[in-house]
């Protein structure tokens, strides 16, 4: 499927014939299945599958607008390869009714739940035992771990475009508190804690207070979260008009018994199979 797919991407033919939507579709299906995804972990760290999102951009090249069914009172419109996810009961998500939408050609692994509204675009990964709250996002290709909760309206940005660009990754028993932003392909390490407010991009400041030095950017050019980080909003003066503060997210302690007593998440209201 790899080459096939790198083949036609390349190609960018301008009609599809009903082998190449024959294709996509298989395509779309390991992606749910999570027989591929767009970036996964190794003993180097995490390596971003190209020819993975060069898959889901041909269905956005592939597809004609159409009237998509959504609910019985209610169609929308989207390219006809990029519909809805239509989940059962066998795939054992917890999905509680209220608006929640999910793009086809996402991994929703059992044992998630997501309350409503949120939103799981295409491409994204969402491992066991997680909570996906009310008004989060998880965005396009973003990865996340098992046993992390999205607190609401968290966002967790998503990237197709630059392809070769690192998505946001959120590793697992990450803690990432209610109205964040995580975007740029930022890594939030395993046991991080993200409090409530914080905004973290590939520009923003990092100062870790404990080590009294800022983070350095990797070598994609972002960010990576130390495992345990307790990170809260901050803000520095800035250096050319000291009158105004510029966001400096702080990492004001490293994960301890205190703060797992904080984010300790109750098991009776999570869905697990295990």
């Amino acid at each position: 499927m790899k080459q096939q797919i790198i083949s036609l991407f390349e190609a960018a033919p301008s009609s599809y014939s009903p082998q190449d939507r024959a294709l996509f579709d298989n395509f779309l299906a390991a992606l749910n299945s999570g027989e591929v995804r767009c970036a996964q972990p190794g003993p180097e760290g995490w390596t971003v599958n190209t020819w993975v999102k060069q898959g889901i951009l041909i269905g956005f090249r592939m597809g004609h607008l159409a009237v998509l069914p959504h609910t019985p009172h209610k169609d929308y419109f989207d390219k006809d390869t990029l519909a809805e996810r239509v989940f059962k009961l066998e795939d054992q998500v917890r999905i509680v009714p209220g608006g929640t939408s999910a793009r086809n050609g996402c991994y929703v692994a059992p044992g998630v739940t997501v309350m409503p509204p949120a939103f799981i675009n295409i491409g994204a990964w969402i491992d066991s035992g997680s909570m996906v709250d009310s008004h989060a996002l998880v965005g396009s290709c973003a990865q996340i771990g098992k046993r992390v909760h999205l607190s609401a309206g968290a966002m967790i940005g998503g990237v197709l475009e630059p392809i070769g660009n690192r998505p946001v990754i959120v590793e697992d028993d990450a803690f990432i508190g209610g109205n964040t932003g995580i975007y740029e392909g930022v890594i939030v390490s395993s046991k991080a804690v993200i409090a409530s407010g914080c905004v973290i991009t590939a520009s923003t400041p990092i100062f870790d207070l404990v080590k009294d030095e800022y983070l350095q950017p990797d070598e994609g050019g972002s960010y990576i979260i130390p495992p345990g980080a307790v990170v809260v909003p901050g803000s520095r003066k800035s250096k050319t008009h000291p009158d105004f503060q510029i966001s400096c997210p702080l990492i004001i302690k490293y994960r301890d018994e205190k703060t797992d007593v904080a984010v300790q998440l109750e098991q009776a209201l999570r869905h697990t199979i295990e």
